[in-house]
């Protein structure tokens, strides 16, 4: 049985950039957290020859329950790019939600950065819902509970 969602890995070309997009949303890196994954049993359980990964993980302080970004950055070998990230419309990974106090200040914060925010939708299942484009284009949706109709 399950019992809650543990963490996201994403694999990113820009380890700083990606640090710093989390850091606005308030994750920060746990440095005991911070590896480089290499070797025989590395390559057999993520199915990668001659891997060698930084493996870094970022958390929200005080979050219960703790939820993990581990950000994972190929030395070797070069990661493929997606060429359909942060696209919709397509099988497999479609995007990751948090759940946040005031989406509208986090959005302003964002684009204060240079976010790219997506698109918006007010009152889905009494949600404000953002869009929001994350590392490697990743889609990022921002939740904030409890909208009334209006």
């Amino acid at each position: 049985m399950i019992k809650r969602f543990d963490h996201c890995t994403i694999c990113v070309r820009d380890l700083d950039a990606a640090k710093s997009f989390f850091g606005l949303l308030g994750f920060q890196e746990e440095s005991h957290k911070t590896t480089v994954i290499k070797g025989e049993v590395f390559s057999g359980y993520m199915g990668v020859d001659n891997i060698e990964a930084d493996h870094v993980t970022l958390v929200v302080p005080g979050l219960s329950p703790r939820f993990e970004i581990q950000l994972l950055h190929y030395r070797s070998p070069e990661a493929a790019v997606d060429p359909l990230s942060g696209r919709l419309d397509k099988t497999g990974y479609n995007h990751i939600c948090f759940a946040v106090d005031d989406a509208e200040a986090l959005i302003e914060k964002l684009r204060g950065h240079g976010v790219e925010v997506r698109g918006e939708l007010k009152n889905f299942h009494d949600r404000l819902l953002y869009f929001v484009t994350g590392p490697e284009g990743i889609t990022i949706e921002l939740a904030q509970w409890g909208i009334e109709a209006g």
